[in-house]
């Protein structure tokens, strides 16, 4: 996509030039997206919160390297790759510590949830199918889950995922490859139900 065509990348261009009306905008826009993005990898609001400030600290700085030949939200999400992977190897955040009502609450979890016709049993089948999701992106490795949540949280297409991980297309693949199985993995143990012979609470 070319500059002229993503106002978000000529928004990116202003700020480059020192613009920081056009820099509050862009942060006013992607926000959430970022923030939603930083709980998946540490799983803690206010700390996400901080990365999130962070990352959007080092957009800033970093805003004379834009080129606008390429999407700003691919620029964006490399950046917020990069510094939430690096997060996460200091070993002191992990995914594992994150609910996935954490997620829900702030509109980022898996769009799985019916309207409000729904019966309680298909309420409550949604939500358990929501746990299912959320326990396979904690057991996922962090570039499987930053793969993953770009393209299924975000629609981000796997060449774009893969100029944001700085991987090859057939890396990114591979890793939503493996993503994707494992959340149907956990989908077919919800839909299996109970062990045969195991006896219930």
């Amino acid at each position: 996509m070319s500059v002229e065509a993503d106002s978000d990348a000529q928004m990116m261009v202003k700020v480059a030039a020192g613009d920081r009306q056009a820099f509050a905008v862009l942060f006013d826009r992607y926000h959430a997206s970022v923030s939603r993005f930083a709980l998946r990898f540490v799983g803690d609001r206010e700390r996400a919160e901080e990365l999130t400030q962070d990352i959007f600290v080092k957009l800033y700085r970093n805003a004379k390297g834009y080129r606008p030949t390429a999407k700003f939200k691919t620029f964006l999400f490399r950046v917020a790759s990069n510094h939430c992977l690096n997060e996460v190897r200091r070993g002191e955040y992990r995914v594992a510590h994150a609910t996935t009502s954490e997620t829900e609450e702030d509109g980022g979890g898996p769009e799985l949830v019916g309207g409000e016709g729904d019966r309680p049993d298909q309420a409550l089948a949604g939500r358990e199918l929501e746990r299912a999701v959320g326990e396979a992106l904690k057991a996922m490795s962090e570039r499987e889950r930053a793969a993953f949540t770009m393209c299924r949280f975000e629609g981000m297409a796997y060449r774009d995922i893969a100029e944001a991980l700085e991987a090859s297309e057939a890396a990114v693949k591979s890793l939503i490859h493996r993503a994707t199985l494992a959340v149907a993995r956990k989908v077919e143990e919800l839909q299996a139900g109970p062990v045969p012979g195991r006896s219930r609470a």
